[in-house]
C-alpha cells in the first residue's frame, strides 16, 4: 500500500534536506521581510556544519543499525538544544555581568537583545 505522496526512496533528496526547504519556503511565504533580513544563523557555519556531518552519517549508519541510529539522532538533536541554550544563556550573563557591575546597559543594546530573542522566538513557533 502507498501513502499519499510517498516515492521511491532513490528519486528523494535526504529526508534533512526537505525539511531544511520546505522551512526555507516557509520563512520566504509567511515571514515579513523584515525579519527575514534580520534571521542570522544560530550557530557558526563551521559548527553547523559539523552537526550536518554528524546528521548525515547517523543517517548512513541506520540501515545498518536501526536502533543505534535513533540513539544517536536523539543524542544530536539533544546536543543542539543544548548549545542553543548554552548561547543564549551566555548572552543573558554578558547582560547580567554589565548591570551588575553598575555598568549601563543602553536601550539599543537591550532593544537589539530582545529583537534577537524575538527572532528565534518567532523561529522556534514556526518549525
Amino acid at each position: 500500500m502507498e501513502i499519499a505522496g510517498d516515492r521511491n526512496r532513490s528519486d528523494r533528496p535526504s529526508p534533512t534536506r526537505e525539511v531544511a526547504k520546505d522551512l526555507e519556503q516557509r520563512e520566504r511565504t509567511t515571514a515579513k521581510p523584515s525579519d527575514i533580513d534580520k534571521s542570522a544563523p544560530l550557530f557558526p557555519e563551521n559548527e553547523a556544519k559539523n552537526f550536518r556531518t554528524r546528521w548525515t552519517e547517523i543517517q548512513a549508519a541506520f540501515v545498518d543499525e536501526p536502533q543505534v541510529g535513533v540513539e544517536q539522532g536523539d543524542a544530536l538533536v539533544a546536543d543542539v538544544i543544548k548549545r542553543l541554550a548554552s548561547t543564549f544563556a551566555d548572552e543573558r550573563s554578558k547582560l547580567e555581568g554589565q548591570w551588575g557591575r553598575g555598568d549601563n546597559v543602553s536601550t539599543e543594546d537591550l532593544r537589539l537583545a530582545l529583537q534577537r530573542y524575538r527572532a528565534f522566538f518567532d523561529r522556534l513557533l514556526s518549525v
